[in-house]
């Protein structure tokens, strides 16, 4: 299994051999679902918090008297069918939404993901986006060079973040310089996940053959 690697200009570098196990997965939806659901929840940060009846400052004095009124008998103004009054069965903040994803689950679920982004030919190889200065100019150039050459328009010009960047390795000018563009969302190899790869359209993979190696180890 073979694919293009492209440089900066939109011009075929060369090719790359895709290992079976990372690109050529079967696809399993149920392990894709329980490990982005555990991400989402893992990611809740568990503050939401509601007072019932009991914590709710005020409503001491009953608000008029039992009988002789010809309106509903209340014994406080703090009642949950009140304005202002406490919550029944509410959030609490002691709550905890963690839930445990093994490194196996997730990294096969990732496998599963990238393999169906490559069948549907929505992975982008590029050799380098390194910049020798901080220009987003250039890096708009790179993006309209690259949606040519494979014809991913949304490499080019998108409002929305569609086009998962992944860096293999830490570059401030790269970073400075990609991260104005709306269409990229900018991400390093290393924190590749499946979560942030299906919330984009496009992946975009720097340095394959560094970045494929990396990936072998994790699997």
């Amino acid at each position: 299994m073979e694919a293009k690697i492209y440089n900066q200009k939109g011009i075929s570098a060369g090719t790359i051999t895709l290992p079976p196990k990372i690109f050529a997965a079967k696809w399993r939806a149920d392990l894709v679902h329980q490990v982005i659901e555990g991400m989402r929840s893992n990611k809740r940060a568990g503050t939401a918090d509601t007072k019932d009846r009991g914590e709710v400052r005020g409503g001491g004095k009953k608000p008029w008297k039992q009988k002789g009124t010809g309106r509903a008998r209340h014994g406080s103004s703090r009642s949950p069918i009140w304005v202002g009054g406490g919550v029944t069965h509410g959030p609490l903040s002691e709550k905890n939404y963690k839930r445990k994803i093994s490194k196996k689950m997730r990294v096969q679920a990732l496998f599963s993901v990238l393999s169906k982004k490559m069948k549907d030919s929505e992975i982008l190889f590029v050799d380098s986006l390194s910049l020798p200065e901080v220009k987003t100019k250039k890096a708009v150039e790179v993006m309209k060079n690259l949606s040519k050459a494979s014809g991913f328009k949304p490499l080019a010009s998108s409002k929305k973040p569609r086009v998962l960047t992944a860096l293999y390795e830490r570059n401030e000018k790269t970073e400075k310089s990609f991260r104005n563009l709306p269409q990229l969302q900018i991400i390093f190899l290393k924190n590749l996940n499946p979560l942030d790869v299906l919330k984009c359209q496009y992946l975009l993979i720097e340095n394959p053959k560094e970045s494929i190696k990396f990936l072998e180890s994790r699997g």
